[in-house]
């Protein structure tokens, strides 16, 4: 029998994206005030990394969801098409 992957215990993925925002920036907030020792602040950074990469997977997930408005049928539906991510890329690879 194949065993289930499981989630990093870690990663809620319950989370909104202004939620995962705003414990980033309260980890981000720790780590630049100083106080925190050296395995809390690896701690601290790495749920920050987690957290930042749900937030993106989030992001990409929605920009996919978006379409263009392209018109307007004869009988007044609407019309759209898919979003060309590519215009917005800034990753700088090839378009």
């Amino acid at each position: 029998m194949a065993k289930k992957k499981k989630k990093p215990a870690t990663e809620d993925t319950s989370l909104s994206f202004e939620e995962l925002l705003a414990r980033i920036e309260r980890s981000v907030a720790a780590l630049e005030q100083g106080e925190l020792g050296l395995d809390e602040s690896m701690k601290c950074y790495e749920e920050g990394v987690k957290m930042l990469r749900q937030a993106h997977r989030q992001l990409d997930r929605a920009e996919r969801k978006i379409e263009l408005l392209a018109g307007v049928d004869p009988e007044g539906r609407p019309e759209t098409e898919p979003f060309d991510d590519r215009a917005t890329d800034a990753s700088g690879g090839p378009e």
